[in-house]
């Protein structure tokens, strides 16, 4: 049985008795003691109501001289903030008073409106065998079952990034980076798990409560792949390199060419392109998918739509961008850009921009003079020189998203002057048309022309503004920057982490740039 006390009446005043719990069951909680008193303005002594509580031993403690009039059989309820359990806590009466009758209990029940799940059985139990100071559930609600989302499973890594090897004499394999997804026809692509609807829950006053609504989604599916009759699986229709391409599940073929250059032209190709030897300066690789080259990238461009890999390097004014990876040798007087990362052994006077790390690693693992832009990392042994190249690292937002933030907000602003330019006009002729006057065909016609483009342009702000919102809610979800220097920056280096900056004033060794405190300060690696 659970610890309770009692009022005892005597002739020297009011006292308590407290008795132990049994059964191992849980000692009285002094709180409820002091709560049952101040309920009924009965005037006490804390330190002797503790002592009491504490010593349990049975005894009557005289907490005042008063004498009260006897109380009966109490109960207090207590309802749960989310409105779903009602518990009770019985109180004795004083010696000789009134006990509680289980129908006072049901109207009072009745009468507090609680209707739903009331636990009659836990209520006649407690007036079977009385236990005092104890929580009693009087009423249950049904607890809302939450549903669960649709979901794409895809049977593949979507998020590959390259993790070159540093072999034994400082220099790094780019040849084993298990970058490429590739499948054969007929295999498991994605499979989709429809939405489970949630059961509504009921609380104890008999109010229905709505599970959250659940969201529906479905297999997006592109070239080379077939969606299941039922639309639940997606498969490969041929052998390939799989990807997802504007959140398209795509699977792309490869072709192979000995060189790009006067004899095969420029090449535009939807899946994969493999380069045996160099691409020519002035041509350009356009693939839908991957882009391999194994000889050296001068003066080209390269556009791929998932991952670019370069065995020997890009130099001398090449543009190079991808929606996935870049992974390359070297980097020098070139622009790249990645929506992935970018993994190189040295970027050399360059433009370099990443959605997620830059890693420049290997025997010499340097960044000298140029850009380079990531959205989450920045690693290098080495920054700037000593003959002080202009160089500067920026972290903190991918750059792709910032580009296009800038966009959207100049997209609406524009857009928003021409409605405000055409407003006058458009609200003049329907005034005039109301008052009955008459247009010529002509003036209906570029009446009709501007509230179409009216409505094109509010709809289009409709749909930058959802983009922009989704866009910062995106950037301000960005993980914590940094720079990480495994060597030595050189004074002089440029240090942007977000909308803060530091120049490096001398040698800084073996450190990483953080944000602290407001400021851009040095941390150990």
């Amino acid at each position: 049985m659970h610890g309770y006390f009692q009022l005892v009446i005597t002739p020297k005043g009011t006292g308590i008795k407290v008795y132990p719990p049994t059964d191992g069951d849980e000692p009285l909680n002094v709180n409820d003691v002091r709560d049952y008193l101040e309920d009924r303005k009965i005037q006490y002594d804390v330190v002797v109501i503790n002592d009491a509580v504490t010593k349990a031993d049975d005894e009557v403690v005289i907490f005042t001289e008063a004498q009260i009039l006897p109380e009966r059989e109490g109960v207090k309820f207590d309802v749960s903030k989310d409105r779903m359990t009602v518990t009770a806590i019985f109180y004795p009466p004083t010696e000789g008073a009134e006990l509680l009758t289980e129908k006072e209990i049901m109207d009072t029940i009745a009468y507090r409106k609680y209707t739903y799940g009331i636990q009659t059985e836990n209520i006649h139990k407690f007036f079977e065998h009385r236990e005092y100071c104890k929580e009693i559930v009087i009423c249950q609600g049904k607890e809302v079952k939450q549903g669960k989302n649709a979901m794409v499973e895809y049977h593949f890594n979507r998020n590959l990034r390259p993790k070159p090897t540093l072999r034994e004499d400082g220099s790094v394999d780019y040849f084993h980076l298990n970058l490429i997804n590739n499948v054969n026809e007929g295999d498991l692509l994605a499979t989709l798990h429809p939405e489970v609807p949630g059961e509504a829950g009921i609380n104890i006053y008999g109010e229905n409560i709505k599970p959250a609504a659940v969201k529906t989604t479905f297999i997006k599916f592109g070239k080379n792949t077939t969606l299941s009759e039922d639309k639940m699986t997606l498969t490969a229709a041929k052998s390939g390199h799989v990807t997802i391409k504007e959140g398209k599940v795509t699977v792309s073929d490869v072709l192979t060419l000995e060189n790009v250059d006067v004899s095969t032209g420029n090449i535009d190709y939807e899946g994969s392109v493999q380069v045996k030897g160099v691409v020519a300066s002035n041509f350009s690789v356009k693939a839908g998918g991957n882009i391999v080259v194994k000889g050296i990238v001068e003066g080209a461009t390269l556009e791929a739509g998932s991952d670019i890999i370069l065995e020997c390097g890009a130099k001398a004014g090449g543009n190079i961008k991808a929606d996935g990876n870049i992974v390359t040798k070297f980097i020098e007087n070139a622009t790249i850009t990645a929506k992935g990362s970018i993994t190189s052994e040295c970027i050399l006077h360059s433009n370099v921009s990443s959605g997620t790390e830059v890693i420049v690693t290997g025997k010499r693992g340097f960044i000298a003079g140029g850009k380079v832009i990531a959205a989450e990392k920045i690693q290098a042994k080495i920054l700037g020189s000593e003959m002080g190249a202009n160089t500067i690292v920026e972290v903190g937002a991918d750059p792709q998203l910032k580009l296009r933030l800038k966009e959207l907000q100049k997209n609406m602003t524009t857009n928003q002057k021409t409605i405000e330019s055409i407003k006058p006009t458009i609200e003049g002729f329907t005034k005039m048309l109301k008052a009955g006057a008459k247009f010529s065909p002509d003036q209906v016609a570029n009446a009709k022309k501007l509230i179409d483009m009216n409505k094109t342009l509010t709809e289009a702000i409709a749909n930058d503004s959802e983009e922009y919102s989704e866009l910062m809610e995106k950037l301000s979800e960005s993980k914590e920057a940094y720079v990480v220097v495994e060597g030595t920056a050189y004074p002089g280096t440029t240090v942007n982490i977000g909308e803060l900056s530091m120049i490096v004033k001398k040698t800084v060794q073996y450190s990483k740039f953080v944000v602290k405190e407001g400021d851009v300060r040095l941390a150990p690696i």
